[in-house]
Protein backbone atom coordinates (compact mmCIF):
# COMPACT_ATOMS: atom_id res chain seq x y z
CA UNK A 1 0.00 0.00 0.00
CA UNK A 2 2.87 2.24 0.71
CA UNK A 3 6.61 2.16 0.00
CA UNK A 4 8.29 4.24 2.55
CA UNK A 5 5.66 3.83 5.70
CA UNK A 6 4.26 1.06 7.53
CA UNK A 7 0.32 1.23 8.17
CA UNK A 8 -0.71 -1.70 10.64
CA UNK A 9 -4.30 -1.19 12.20
CA UNK A 10 -4.89 -3.25 15.69
CA UNK A 11 -8.71 -2.74 17.04
CA UNK A 12 -8.95 0.81 17.33
CA UNK A 13 -5.09 1.83 17.30
CA UNK A 14 -3.45 2.46 14.10
CA UNK A 15 0.14 2.31 14.14
CA UNK A 16 2.15 4.67 11.38
CA UNK A 17 6.22 4.14 10.87
CA UNK A 18 8.78 5.93 8.88
CA UNK A 19 10.29 3.17 7.26
CA UNK A 20 13.57 4.67 5.35
CA UNK A 21 15.36 3.06 8.32
CA UNK A 22 19.13 3.11 5.82
CA UNK A 23 18.80 7.05 6.10
CA UNK A 24 17.47 7.28 9.46
CA UNK A 25 13.66 7.51 8.21
CA UNK A 26 14.59 11.37 6.86
CA UNK A 27 11.79 12.53 4.55
CA UNK A 28 11.87 12.93 0.54
CA UNK A 29 8.67 13.62 -1.13
CA UNK A 30 7.13 10.46 -1.20
CA UNK A 31 7.53 10.12 2.50
CA UNK A 32 5.65 13.25 2.73
CA UNK A 33 2.39 12.47 0.64
CA UNK A 34 1.98 9.01 2.33
CA UNK A 35 2.07 10.61 5.63
CA UNK A 36 -0.58 13.06 4.92
CA UNK A 37 -2.70 10.08 2.94
CA UNK A 38 -1.95 7.64 6.37
CA UNK A 39 -2.99 10.62 8.33
CA UNK A 40 -6.38 11.45 6.13
CA UNK A 41 -7.63 7.35 6.56
CA UNK A 42 -7.21 7.76 10.29
CA UNK A 43 -9.45 10.68 10.45
CA UNK A 44 -11.76 9.34 7.69
CA UNK A 45 -12.09 5.79 9.60
CA UNK A 46 -14.16 5.85 12.68
CA UNK A 47 -12.68 2.56 13.82
CA UNK A 48 -9.19 4.21 14.58
CA UNK A 49 -9.70 5.97 17.87
CA UNK A 50 -5.94 6.53 18.46
CA UNK A 51 -2.72 6.67 16.28
CA UNK A 52 0.83 5.93 16.68
CA UNK A 53 3.45 7.56 15.16
CA UNK A 54 7.25 5.93 15.04
CA UNK A 55 10.00 4.71 13.24
CA UNK A 56 12.09 2.09 12.27
CA UNK A 57 15.40 1.07 12.99
CA UNK A 58 17.74 3.20 15.14
CA UNK A 59 16.20 6.79 14.39
CA UNK A 60 12.44 8.38 14.52
CA UNK A 61 13.27 11.15 11.79
CA UNK A 62 16.54 12.72 11.41
CA UNK A 63 14.61 15.59 8.88
CA UNK A 64 14.85 16.17 5.05
CA UNK A 65 16.93 13.91 3.00
CA UNK A 66 19.41 16.14 1.41
CA UNK A 67 19.75 14.02 -1.25
CA UNK A 68 16.38 14.44 -2.58
CA UNK A 69 15.78 18.45 -1.28
CA UNK A 70 14.19 20.26 -4.08
CA UNK A 71 14.45 18.03 -7.69
CA UNK A 72 11.18 20.53 -8.54
CA UNK A 73 13.01 23.47 -7.97
CA UNK A 74 10.60 24.83 -5.04
CA UNK A 75 11.02 27.49 -3.53
CA UNK A 76 11.88 27.01 0.34
CA UNK A 77 8.39 28.66 1.03
CA UNK A 78 6.92 26.67 -1.36
CA UNK A 79 8.30 23.31 -0.32
CA UNK A 80 7.09 23.90 3.32
CA UNK A 81 3.51 25.06 1.74
CA UNK A 82 3.04 22.26 -0.41
CA UNK A 83 4.54 19.49 1.54
CA UNK A 84 5.60 20.10 5.26
CA UNK A 85 2.44 21.98 6.71
CA UNK A 86 0.18 20.16 5.50
CA UNK A 87 1.13 17.12 7.04
CA UNK A 88 1.48 19.58 10.14
CA UNK A 89 -1.77 20.45 9.91
CA UNK A 90 -3.60 17.19 9.35
CA UNK A 91 -2.00 15.63 12.41
CA UNK A 92 -3.28 18.99 14.62
CA UNK A 93 -6.37 18.90 13.22
CA UNK A 94 -6.90 14.92 13.40
CA UNK A 95 -9.91 14.49 16.34
CA UNK A 96 -8.48 11.58 17.51
CA UNK A 97 -5.09 11.44 19.85
CA UNK A 98 -1.70 10.84 18.29
CA UNK A 99 1.17 9.36 20.45
CA UNK A 100 4.59 10.45 19.12
CA UNK A 101 6.76 6.39 19.93
CA UNK A 102 10.50 8.63 19.84
CA UNK A 103 12.71 5.60 19.12
CA UNK A 104 15.89 7.12 18.17
CA UNK A 105 16.90 11.08 17.00
CA UNK A 106 14.56 13.18 16.26
CA UNK A 107 15.97 16.00 14.48
CA UNK A 108 14.77 19.00 12.30
CA UNK A 109 11.67 18.73 10.66
CA UNK A 110 11.95 15.28 12.38
CA UNK A 111 11.59 16.74 15.69
CA UNK A 112 8.68 19.16 14.21
CA UNK A 113 6.43 16.06 13.52
CA UNK A 114 7.34 14.85 16.92
CA UNK A 115 5.89 18.22 18.42
CA UNK A 116 3.21 18.24 16.54
CA UNK A 117 1.68 14.89 18.26
CA UNK A 118 -0.24 15.10 21.37
CA UNK A 119 1.60 12.55 23.44
CA UNK A 120 5.37 11.79 23.59
CA UNK A 121 7.12 8.76 25.03
CA UNK A 122 10.61 8.62 24.14
CA UNK A 123 13.24 5.88 24.76
CA UNK A 124 16.05 6.96 27.04
CA UNK A 125 18.68 7.07 24.77
CA UNK A 126 16.76 9.60 21.94
CA UNK A 127 18.03 12.91 21.25
CA UNK A 128 16.05 15.59 20.13
CA UNK A 129 17.42 18.48 17.78
CA UNK A 130 16.74 21.26 16.16
CA UNK A 131 19.46 21.43 13.42
CA UNK A 132 18.33 24.29 10.99
CA UNK A 133 21.27 26.64 12.07
CA UNK A 134 23.63 24.45 11.67
CA UNK A 135 23.17 25.10 8.17
CA UNK A 136 21.83 28.63 8.68
CA UNK A 137 18.40 28.20 8.49
CA UNK A 138 15.72 28.92 10.88
CA UNK A 139 12.95 26.58 12.13
CA UNK A 140 9.63 25.34 10.05
CA UNK A 141 7.25 22.68 10.07
CA UNK A 142 5.88 23.60 12.78
CA UNK A 143 8.50 23.84 15.61
CA UNK A 144 8.11 27.60 15.94
CA UNK A 145 4.73 27.67 17.16
CA UNK A 146 4.73 24.20 19.77
CA UNK A 147 8.74 24.69 20.55
CA UNK A 148 8.03 27.61 23.05
CA UNK A 149 4.65 27.01 23.87
CA UNK A 150 6.11 23.35 25.83
CA UNK A 151 8.99 24.45 26.93
CA UNK A 152 8.88 28.36 27.25
CA UNK A 153 10.82 31.09 24.91
CA UNK A 154 14.15 30.56 26.93
CA UNK A 155 15.08 27.19 26.37
CA UNK A 156 13.20 27.18 23.27
CA UNK A 157 15.83 30.04 21.86
CA UNK A 158 18.85 27.96 23.23
CA UNK A 159 17.94 25.03 21.86
CA UNK A 160 17.23 27.03 17.83
CA UNK A 161 19.91 29.00 18.18
CA UNK A 162 22.74 26.74 19.15
CA UNK A 163 21.52 23.86 17.31
CA UNK A 164 22.48 21.52 20.80
CA UNK A 165 21.52 18.45 21.41
CA UNK A 166 18.71 17.47 23.80
CA UNK A 167 18.85 14.07 25.51
CA UNK A 168 15.54 12.34 25.77
CA UNK A 169 15.90 12.50 29.87
CA UNK A 170 16.59 16.02 29.85
CA UNK A 171 13.87 16.43 27.29
CA UNK A 172 11.60 14.79 29.67
CA UNK A 173 12.06 17.37 32.90
CA UNK A 174 11.51 20.34 30.22
CA UNK A 175 8.07 18.39 29.55
CA UNK A 176 8.83 17.91 26.74
CA UNK A 177 8.31 14.48 26.30
CA UNK A 178 5.67 12.50 28.60
CA UNK A 179 7.09 9.49 29.10
CA UNK A 180 10.79 7.62 29.21
CA UNK A 181 11.32 3.87 28.29
CA UNK A 182 14.85 2.21 28.66
CA UNK A 183 14.57 0.25 25.61
CA UNK A 184 12.82 0.03 22.41
CA UNK A 185 11.29 -3.07 23.11
CA UNK A 186 9.37 -1.29 26.07
CA UNK A 187 8.85 1.58 23.86
CA UNK A 188 6.39 0.11 22.06
CA UNK A 189 4.83 -1.72 24.65
CA UNK A 190 4.12 1.29 26.52
CA UNK A 191 2.69 3.11 23.42
CA UNK A 192 0.24 0.01 22.34
CA UNK A 193 -1.05 0.50 26.79
CA UNK A 194 -0.95 3.97 26.60
CA UNK A 195 -3.23 4.06 23.03
CA UNK A 196 -5.16 1.63 24.13
CA UNK A 197 -6.19 3.61 27.00
CA UNK A 198 -7.10 6.89 25.02
CA UNK A 199 -8.76 4.91 22.67
CA UNK A 200 -11.29 3.20 25.49
CA UNK A 201 -12.30 7.11 25.97
CA UNK A 202 -14.87 9.24 24.38
CA UNK A 203 -12.85 10.03 21.42
CA UNK A 204 -15.43 13.04 19.97
CA UNK A 205 -14.53 15.02 23.68
CA UNK A 206 -10.49 13.87 22.94
CA UNK A 207 -10.81 15.73 19.53
CA UNK A 208 -12.60 19.17 21.01
CA UNK A 209 -10.65 18.72 23.78
CA UNK A 210 -7.42 18.94 21.13
CA UNK A 211 -9.18 21.64 19.12
CA UNK A 212 -10.15 23.64 22.30
CA UNK A 213 -6.39 24.16 23.85
CA UNK A 214 -4.80 24.38 20.33
CA UNK A 215 -7.04 27.31 19.73
CA UNK A 216 -6.29 29.06 23.03
CA UNK A 217 -2.71 29.73 22.11
CA UNK A 218 -4.25 32.63 20.18
CA UNK A 219 -7.63 33.34 21.23
CA UNK A 220 -8.91 35.62 24.06
CA UNK A 221 -10.51 34.47 26.99
CA UNK A 222 -14.16 34.98 25.65
CA UNK A 223 -13.28 33.18 22.36
CA UNK A 224 -12.52 29.97 25.22
CA UNK A 225 -15.32 30.64 27.08
CA UNK A 226 -17.56 30.40 24.09
CA UNK A 227 -16.01 27.30 22.32
CA UNK A 228 -15.93 25.74 25.85
CA UNK A 229 -19.52 26.15 25.62
CA UNK A 230 -20.08 25.25 22.13
CA UNK A 231 -18.13 22.09 22.87
CA UNK A 232 -19.83 20.74 26.31
CA UNK A 233 -22.78 21.46 24.49
CA UNK A 234 -22.11 18.70 21.58
CA UNK A 235 -19.97 16.38 24.46
CA UNK A 236 -23.19 16.87 26.74
CA UNK A 237 -25.60 15.36 23.69
CA UNK A 238 -23.05 12.11 22.77
CA UNK A 239 -24.34 8.80 23.16
CA UNK A 240 -21.05 8.60 25.29
CA UNK A 241 -22.02 11.10 27.80
CA UNK A 242 -24.88 9.04 27.94
CA UNK A 243 -23.14 5.91 28.88
CA UNK A 244 -20.45 8.22 31.45
CA UNK A 245 -23.62 8.79 32.92
CA UNK A 246 -25.21 5.81 33.01
CA UNK A 247 -22.08 3.49 33.85
CA UNK A 248 -21.84 6.16 37.20
CA UNK A 249 -25.15 5.20 38.66
CA UNK A 250 -24.75 1.41 37.68
CA UNK A 251 -21.35 1.47 39.45
CA UNK A 252 -19.78 0.18 36.69
CA UNK A 253 -16.97 0.41 34.29
CA UNK A 254 -18.20 2.52 31.23
CA UNK A 255 -17.99 1.35 27.68
CA UNK A 256 -17.33 4.38 25.45
CA UNK A 257 -17.69 3.66 21.72
CA UNK A 258 -16.33 7.07 20.37
CA UNK A 259 -19.86 8.16 19.10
Amino acid sequence: MYKTILFEQKDSVLTITLNRPDVYNAFNVEMLTELHDAFKKAGEDENVRCVILTGAGKAFCSGQDLKDFNEKKLTFKEALEQRYNPLIKSIVSLPKPVICAINGVAAGAGLSLALACDYRIAVENAALIEVFINVGLVPDSGSGFFLPRIIGYAKAFEMCATGGKLTAIEAKEYGLVNKLVSSNKLLMKSAMITAKSFAAKPTKAIGMIKDLLNKSFQSGLDEILELEGNYQQQAGNSEDFKEGIASFLEKRKSVFKGK
